[in-house]
């Protein structure tokens, strides 16, 4: 039932709220680190699985007091004014304003109860009579690449570690490529058609789609089971929610001069 739509973006967490007045968390040669720095970096260590403990803004502060003598001898070595660092630079701000415009967009286009019922209806149907397959995936643009992960594949690579290290679908890379159960109709036609043809435990050749090239790992199948709308109501939900980033994109991208 958990219906898997290939993300181009992932959603990022909104960040912390903070106190306008809030006095910075040091000053370092004169330099103030604002409070919000913080914030920023405790969200970041948290989501990272780090404790909540009473030791963690004491953790925030010293790593922020490093950075700051840190990244200032840098500067003052002229190392931001080096062509890759610059490059790297620019594209972590934009990557903030990527997220930040798609969290505003998101939020200006909410998911509704309605289209939630309407989708999981729509899933239901689908799986009724039909098998369920557990499912890997790695994601890559170019067919090459997918070559080159099949032969390492053919050669006893784990297929989750170059997952993790290779798949360009952010949703699943991080779980070594683990889709879950779903039905094939849960998929693009192309992927779902190439995973009907695998046997249990069989890797597929390099499958094409509008996302790139995917190789298909089936693990497992059995006959599709329908859980009640509540237990999924959030993966849906989220999955609504990725497809307002693709209208989003694909919103500016029908607007834009591309050549």
């Amino acid at each position: 039932m958990k219906k898997i739509l290939l993300a181009t973006l992932l959603l990022a967490s909104v960040p912390a709220a903070w106190a306008e007045d809030a006095k910075p968390i040091a000053t370092v040669n004169g330099r103030e680190i604002p409070a919000i720095y913080g914030d920023l970096a405790k969200q970041n260590l948290l989501q990272q699985g780090a404790p909540n403990d009473a030791n963690l803004n004491t953790r925030v502060k010293e790593a922020l007091i490093n950075q700051e003598l840190l990244s200032r001898a840098a500067i003052e070595k002229g190392l931001d004014k080096t062509p890759r660092l610059a490059a790297a630079m620019e594209m972590l701000r934009r990557e903030q304003l990527t997220k930040a415009y798609l969290e505003d967009y998101v939020k200006g286009h909410p998911v509704t109860d309605a289209e939630i019922q309407s989708e999981y209806d729509k899933a239901k149907a689908s799986a009724t009579g039909n098998n369920e397959y557990k499912v890997r995936h790695i994601l890559v643009k170019e067919e090459s690449e997918a070559k080159a992960i099949l032969a390492q594949l053919k050669k006893k690579t784990a297929f989750d570690k170059l997952a993790k290290e290779k798949s360009k679908d952010p949703g699943s890379a991080k779980n070594g490529g683990d889709l879950g159960w779903n039905v094939p109709d849960s998929f693009v036609k192309e992927f779902g058609e190439a995973l009907k043809s695998l046997k249990k435990g069989e890797t597929s050749e390099p499958v094409k789609t509008q996302f790139g090239y995917h190789i298909i790992k089936l693990e497992d199948m059995r006959p599709a089971k329908i859980p009640p709308l509540d237990e999924v109501k959030n993966d849906i939900r989220q999955q609504l929610q990725q497809q307002r980033v693709r209208e989003a994109v694909k919103g500016l991208r029908a607007s834009a001069k591309i050549e």
